[in-house]
């Protein structure tokens, strides 16, 4: 009788073992499914609380109308300084930077700052235009760049500034830009 017993508490203690083991299995191959389909599948987010129009970011690529959008904020940061916010001016651009392109960034608009420090020099852009080419990460920005000194507007230039942008993740980040020069002008 007590063999009989001890037998059946064996058989049901391995049949408790089994099922655990079988749900174990199941578990482990459902997390692995999950970490699979998480690390490939492309990521987006939705940005829409300010935007007239929702946009979409996605880790496949950026979207036109997201590219226009904040090269045009960069824009309006990178060609509108004057003396009191060259600090505000200096930490915005190095914080949209990408990573590798914040030490060559900071040393010229380091250069910029001390050429402006104690003038009376503010620039500021009015955009016309702005073409992104969201294949290869470019966009440019049209408009005519104001210079004055005190209160007097000294000059009026109409100049095309391009911005060139790198894409990884849900991240976009600030290589570089610069002012566009015309062949005619060169020469």
């Amino acid at each position: 009788m007590e063999l009989s017993f001890a037998h059946e508490a064996s058989q049901r203690t391995l049949k408790q073992r089994n099922i655990l083991a079988l749900a174990c299995i199941i578990l482990g191959a459902l997390v692995l499914v999950m970490f699979v389909a998480a690390t490939t599948r492309d990521r987006e987010v939705v940005l829409q609380p300010i935007l007239p129009s929702e946009m979409v970011l996605s880790s496949a690529a950026v979207s036109p109308e997201y590219l226009e959008a904040v090269t045009r904020d960069t824009a309006q940061l990178a060609l509108n300084r004057s003396p009191e916010n060259l600090q505000y001016w200096l930490d915005g651009l190095i914080a949209i930077a990408a990573p590798e392109a914040r030490g060559p960034l900071k040393a010229n608009l380091l250069k910029i700052i001390d050429e402006q420090q104690d003038s009376q020099v503010t620039q500021f852009i009015t955009i016309d235009w702005i073409r992104t080419d969201p294949e290869n990460l470019t966009s440019q920005v049209g408009g005519v760049l104001h210079t004055i000194v005190g209160s007097r507007d000294v000059r009026r230039e109409h100049k095309i500034f391009e911005f060139h942008w790198q894409h990884t993740g849900v991240s976009l980040r600030l290589k570089g830009f610069g002012v566009v020069v015309k062949k005619e002008q060169e020469q």
